[in-house]
């Protein structure tokens, strides 16, 4: 299964849903005995340091610093790790709105993390989008 990489295949079909709860971004540095106690949604090594995004109450629970309490939106559509300009054309229609978000690309789905006070914003302009 290699996933839909037609742009405007991908804007139709995708269903944008808002998951449960609200999450944060932390960093760590490697080798941080945390990683046995927390299960974040995203892990991912970078030169300074390990960068996780977990749900807040777990980051709290584990005495993490955190920063950007946020939504996660999942767009279910079996999006091509090779498809081109998807998340472009979707970050591009958030900032013209005055929204940053942070998107991350996983095997089947591609998933944006927005402000938490702004979801529902970023949901209707989502499903505006998809509607064409």
């Amino acid at each position: 299964m290699t996933g839909e990489t037609k742009l405007a295949a991908l804007i139709a079909g995708m269903r944008p849903c808002l998951q449960t709860g609200v999450f944060v971004f932390c960093s760590i540095p490697s080798g941080h005995a945390v990683l046995q106690y927390v299960e974040p949604v995203m892990l991912f090594r970078e030169a300074e340091g390990i960068t996780l995004i977990l749900r807040e109450e777990d980051a709290d629970a584990a005495g993490l610093a955190k920063t950007f309490p946020c939504r996660m939106i999942t767009l279910e559509i079996h999006s091509s790790l090779e498809a081109v300009g998807f998340l472009a054309a979707i970050t591009a229609r958030l900032a013209a709105a005055g929204m940053g978000v942070n998107p991350v690309s996983a095997f089947y789905h591609d998933h944006l993390f927005v402000p938490a006070g702004r979801a529902e914003e970023a949901m209707a302009i989502l499903r505006e989008m998809a509607k064409g």
